[in-house]
């Protein structure tokens, strides 16, 4: 097996006689609040440091902290967000009902203890949220798994913003699942292997044997993990390194987390059926910061341009890998909230004067005229909301365990 270099993770972490933790973590967490504060309000915002924080040990730290930087990872101008759907999102779309579906099946993913009142208005908003996105981009197929991201975003970030969020994710670091088939998916799962391989040959021959494949791994994928992890907090910390990597981390934590479990495979029987039930039931107490840290050890060993001169990779051109670099650039110019906030007021001002020089003429007009105006203005946007293209759904199965797939569906992924 070729070694793989684990950094400290508990470095900034002082433990006492009697076992307790010193100020040092403390000190460790204050020093980076101020990191990230000092990072959001430097013109142009430092997106470094904001992506190493987020990569780092402990993430963002705080729902307030991610609901700022998240924002900034992607580019977003929070100061220019979408309005909420109209009831008309709904209306003759092709994939409300399996969203609905989809949506009425997530309640795990809401806080325990949440009131059902409550949670019903998020569904309702989850609905909306995804069937936005996806009339705004009608080159884009849902997927089941997709509804997974969606409610993640929805309850840090609120629904306009996780329309915002979500969109652009969609355009770039999910673009791959959302094909109408399932080519480029598999395209990325066939990056999980040759990762074994590199660090440690005699499991991936193992796996090889016993046939398994990389189904195991799919729901991982294109859910971020939010569909197999029961605590939310873990959710918010891989989001947290997601958001700020590149779009194939998600694999690259997929191989961390099956070397991780290298002894468990190999004590398992060499079969397809007993390491693919073993390795879908994804632990709930793995240590994510230690396998956060070896997975961007990965990632900087072994990088995609490396894996992908293997000739099962150099088939198919993945949409998320090809325009990173340049959605990364564009992260770089991005003004303070402050500054934007000026600048929106600014913009308003320059409007509400403009406006009031023709207010005489707009006291002349008559009522009916108005409302006609008024009118006039809900069919255009109308009209825009209702613009998409009728292209067909490509529905994801998730796996969960070996029994939940039938040879036939294996068949037709794989």
């Amino acid at each position: 097996m070729k070694s793989l270099k684990r950094k400290k993770h508990n470095a900034g972490v002082g433990v006492n006689g009697n076992g307790s933790v010193t100020r040092e973590t403390d000190c460790g967490r204050k020093q980076k609040l101020a990191e990230i504060h000092q990072a959001l309000i430097r013109d142009p915002v430092d997106i470094e440091t904001l992506r190493r924080a987020a990569a780092s040990k402990g993430g963002l730290l705080t729902g307030e902290l991610r609901r700022k930087v998240w924002p900034k990872l992607l580019n977003i101008n929070v100061y220019g967000l979408p309005h909420k759907p109209g009831r008309d999102v709904r209306e003759n779309h092709k994939d409300y009902n399996q969203v609905v579906l989809d949506v009425r099946r997530s309640m795990k993913r809401f806080p325990k203890g949440m009131p059902s009142t409550e949670r019903a208005v998020l569904q309702e908003q989850l609905i909306d949220i995804i069937l936005e996105v996806l009339k705004r981009n009608p080159q884009l197929h849902y997927y089941q798994g997709y509804h997974d991201v969606a409610v993640t975003l929805l309850l840090v970030v609120g629904e306009r913003m996780a329309i915002a969020m979500l969109d652009t994710l969609s355009r770039y670091h999910l673009r791959d699942f959302m094909d109408p088939t399932m080519d480029s998916t598999k395209h990325i799962l066939n990056y999980l292997m040759p990762i074994l391989e590199q660090v440690d040959t005699e499991l991936h021959d193992f796996m090889i044997r016993a046939e398994v494949g990389t189904i195991f791994a799919l729901s991982w994928l294109i859910t971020w993990y939010g569909h197999v992890l029961s605590e939310f907090r873990h959710t918010l910390r891989l989001y947290d390194f997601f958001l700020a990597s590149h779009p194939l981390m998600p694999i690259y934590l997929a191989a961390t987390i099956v070397l991780h479990r290298e002894r468990e495979v190999k004590q398992t029987e060499c079969d397809m059926a007993m390491i693919h039930h073993l390795l879908s039931c994804i632990p709930q107490d793995l240590p994510y910061e230690l396998l956060i840290g070896q997975s961007q050890e990965l990632f900087d060993q072994y990088p995609p341009s490396l894996l992908a001169k293997r000739a099962a990779l150099q088939s198919r051109k993945s949409l998320s890998i090809s325009t990173f670099q340049a959605f990364q650039l564009s992260t770089l110019h991005q003004r303070p909230d402050s500054v934007l906030q000026r600048l929106t007021k600014a913009q308003g001002s320059t409007t509400s004067s403009h406006g009031s020089q023709h207010s005489g003429l707009e006291a002349a007009l008559s009522r009916g005229r108005g409302q006609l105006w008024g009118t006039g203005n809900r069919m255009v946007k109308m009209a825009v909301w209702g613009l998409s293209a009728t292209l067909g759904a490509a529905v994801f199965a998730v796996a969960q365990t070996a029994m939940d797939w039938g040879p036939e569906v294996l068949l037709q992924l794989f």
